[in-house]
């Protein structure tokens, strides 16, 4: 094994309970299928937990029914347990920071942050990721947001949890990696660091689902690679490996028609590239995502690296072959892992 190999081999890899089959697979056959991979992690998402619970209990519970929700994390922690997998995150919270003070979206998101640390309890979790809003009607001010995720790591830290915070590349104030360490940085808790995500950040500084190149235009080719590097660059130069929490990973198709510049059905195009365009990596993407991964590594960075991909093409490339699309995940994590950090050595 060469020693770019064998460093990649040290990182513990895991993935996102969302990231795999259909609406009609059970969390008990995405976990046997992500096992049977080798995997040694998982995301457990919350609308898999939701399902799990409706069926656990034989009824439709609300997203709202902590108690029966808790009641099924537990079992999901004896299921997970049973396959010697750890639960590393629960996710994904969103549209929480920036709310008015006194505003009952404000209050609403207060009261579903106690609930979900209510499951983290019950299922041994010590993680919650936390994607950088897209809501309309948040503060412009960092400051403001900064605020909100202080209290709530303060809340996460009553019982020994952490808080990773994403930058969605389609959010309202906080799109860049840049923006949220900024932010994070604010916050000042040791608790809270960031999740990285190769698509969030190829796909928001680079790639661009709403033009015929499928990149950022009003800019030339060359300048964009050159941006983008450069912003890579300051990742690795600015960022400390212990405040990176975990690192998603995940390609995006290049659209055949561009995708309208609209909102639509509440999405804004990234996010709607992302909920339903995101490949393995080497399955179809064109992302620059290993220059990405590249510059996580080279932080230092070993912590948990995960599959986190939504591809609307699951159906007609695999099937229900949930074991064998797991087991190319796993393929293609350890080869992404691989070149990044042999590219990483190739550039000392």
């Amino acid at each position: 094994m060469s020693p770019s190999n064998q460093s990649a081999s040290k990182i513990p890899l895991a993935f996102a309970s969302c990231s795999i089959g259909l609406p009609k697979h059970t969390l008990h056959q995405k976990v046997e299928a992500i096992r049977s991979a080798g995997f040694q992690g998982i995301e457990l998402s919350f609308p898999d937990l939701l399902s799990y619970a409706s069926l656990h209990f034989g009824r439709d519970v609300a997203e709202e029914d902590y108690q029966a929700l808790c009641e099924a994390a537990k079992a999901a922690k004896e299921l997970c347990s049973r396959h010697e997998l750890t639960i590393m995150v629960l996710q994904p919270f969103s549209n929480f920071e920036g709310w008015p003070a006194g505003s009952p979206e404000r209050e609403k998101a207060f009261a579903r942050a106690k609930g979900w640390i209510q499951i983290m309890d019950a299922a041994g979790i010590n993680m919650l990721q936390v994607g950088s809003s897209d809501s309309a009607g948040i503060s412009s001010s960092f400051a403001d947001l900064a605020t909100d995720l202080r209290e709530l790591a303060d809340m996460l830290a009553a019982h020994g949890f952490r808080l990773a915070y994403e930058n969605w590349c389609w959010a309202t104030r906080a799109p860049k990696w840049k923006d949220v360490w900024e932010i994070v940085k604010m916050v000042d808790r040791p608790n809270i660091g960031l999740c990285l995500d190769t698509f969030q950040t190829a796909g928001g500084e680079w790639g661009d689902p709403t033009t015929a190149s499928g990149l950022l235009e009003g800019i030339s080719a060359e300048d964009l690679t050159m941006r983008y590097r450069d912003s890579l660059k300051e990742l690795t130069r600015t960022v400390p490996s212990d405040k990176i929490f975990f690192l998603q990973i995940s390609d995006a198709y290049k659209m055949d028609t561009p995708m309208a510049d609209t909102e639509e059905g509440g999405l804004r195009p990234r996010g709607r590239w992302s909920h339903d365009w995101r490949p393995l990596p080497y399955d179809g993407g064109y992302l620059p995502i290993t220059e990405f991964t590249e510059a996580v590594l080279k932080t230092g960075f070993q912590g948990w690296v995960s599959v986190e991909v939504f591809d609307g093409k699951f159906k007609d490339k695999y099937g229900d072959d949930l074991m064998g699309f797991a087991h190319k995940a796993k393929s293609a994590t350890q080869l992404l892992l691989s070149t990044a950090t042999a590219a990483g050595e190739e550039a000392k």
